[in-house]
Formats: structure tokens, sequence, C-alpha cells
């Protein structure tokens, strides 16, 4: 399957002043916050530490990094989204191969299993999902692929809401996009059975010291990171990761992907880049 390099650029919400007229912006308005429902406006998340919800104290710093990404070889699109309702996005909706981000779904879509959500997990399960995580293992992502199926994968993302998801008869080739990716990590651990959450969470919390680059350099102190890369054999075809802080009650889904990087290194300096600049200002960076 040819690579799609899309260009679907969305209309910015807001304009910001020195971003280039093609770079695309989008973000919630004053009237979508105002949409919560009656008990989060009852009961508002307050930052701890802070005292005050995030919305308030905090936004991602768009300018700078698409400005940043201006200066880079790529192609590039990511968003960030709040459990607030915050969304921000420089080409949300682009299409790009997944690679082992699509990992974080397929161990959720195993758990969500009929066999297995009801059970306690056996060592082969912890075999096959522990280091298909932590480690990005190949060949235990392809038997968890080969057991759950293309369906199951098209099921967890119509829970989710994706809107412009597809799966392809190679899990690497899975099509996803920053917008629905931060969707599915805001409240990731939603989607797992409640008996086996906590491991879950481990798993992408446990990512091993190699392979923490990119948000796992810049992650701010204070906030919980939960976390899945993907970079294609390390040839610069692609590299992306997305992310799930959470502080207390608040939370910050963040999904970076790039593709045509030249290089695997030059590919984790960009993702660090944007992440660093988005990132900036949040309570305890």
């Amino acid at each position: 399957m040819p690579i799609r390099r899309l260009r679907t650029w969305c209309v910015p919400v807001l304009v910001l002043a020195g971003v280039a007229a093609s770079a695309a912006l989008v973000t919630t308005t004053g009237q979508a916050r105002a949409a919560k429902t009656a008990t989060a406006i009852a009961t508002p998340c307050l930052v701890p530490g802070v005292g005050e919800p995030l919305e308030q104290v905090w936004h991602p710093h768009m300018p700078a990094a698409i400005g940043y990404v201006d200066t880079r070889t790529g192609d590039v699109a990511f968003a960030v989204r709040t459990n607030d309702g915050g969304f921000w996005g420089y080409r949300p909706d682009h299409v790009e191969w997944s690679a082992s981000v699509v990992k974080a779904m397929l161990m959720v879509a195993y758990l969500d299993e009929p066999w297995v959500r009801g059970r306690a997990l056996t060592a082969q399960d912890k075999d096959l999902l522990g280091p298909m995580i932590t480690e990005s293992d190949n060949d235990d992502a392809q038997a968890v692929f080969d057991t759950v199926g293309q369906g199951a994968l098209r099921q967890l993302a119509r829970r989710v809401g994706m809107t412009h998801f597809a799966t392809s008869p190679i899990w690497g080739e899975t099509e996803i996009t920053a917008a629905d990716q931060t969707r599915f990590f805001l409240h990731i651990d939603s989607y797992i059975p409640r008996r086996h959450r906590a491991y879950a969470m481990s798993l992408l919390a446990g990512i091993v010291p190699p392979e923490r680059w990119g948000i796992g350099e810049v992650a701010p102190r204070g906030w919980k990171l939960y976390f899945k890369g993907g970079w294609g054999y390390g040839t610069g075809l692609l590299d992306h990761q997305v992310a799930l802080l959470v502080r207390g009650c608040a939370r910050v889904s963040i999904a970076v992907l790039t593709m045509y990087d030249g290089s695997h290194p030059y590919g984790k300096a960009t993702l660090k880049g944007i992440f660093e600049r988005l990132l900036r200002g949040l309570p305890g960076h």
C-alpha cells in the first residue's frame, strides 16, 4: 500500500499572530467549553498544587510548536486534548501509518476480549503484552494482532469515537490521526476492563529507558506519564509518540506524528522539540 501524503488542512478557529498562513490550527471556543455537563461545572477539576482549573492556568503553546515545525524536515501533525474540553491541533486529521503506536490499541483490544476481560491474566498473557508495550516487541504485537484481528481494532475505534481510523492486514500500516489518538489516550483507562486497568497502565508508564526519548525526556515533574511510541525500524520513515499526562483529576493527552524525517535521530529531535514547546508553562514543568 503506498504511503498517503495527505494535506488535510483544517480551517483555523483561532488565528495566532506570527504563525504562517499555511499552518492549520483548531481550538475549542468559549461556546464549546460552555457546553460542559452540569456536573463538571458544579465540581471543577482543580490542578493539585495549583488550586485552579487547568484551563485557567495553561494552554499548549501552539505558535511556538508550529513555528518550530516550520524549521524542520518531515511531514508533521499533532494534537492536544484536555479533560476540561480543550482541543488544539495542527493538521489533526492528517492520516499517517501507525507503526508501533497501534500497540496500545492492540493491548486494550486484547484485554477486552470476552475470554480475557473476566479472568485473571496468565503468565502467557503478560509475556505477550509486557514486551509488546514496554519494549515495543514486534513478534508479540503480531501474535496479539493475529489473536484479536482487525475487527477488534475497528470495534475499539468505534467505542472511542475515532473518525479517520482504518485497519490494514499489516498492523504497522494501520491508519491513524493525531486527533483520534488524543481522544483515545485522554481516557484510555476507561476502555480497559477494571480488573486489568492497573496492569495495563503500569505498562504504558514503564517504557524501557532506551525508548524514553521525545516526551520521555521533557515530561513535566508532578505529572504521571503514560505513552507509546512508534518509529518504523529506526529508518526515519516515521517517528510518532502518543502520551497521557495525569496530575490528580487533570489530564492532558498529546499525539505527535511525523513521517519522512530522514533519520531516526532527527525524528526523535523533532518530537522532543514539539513536546517541549507544547508543554511550556504546564504547572510543574
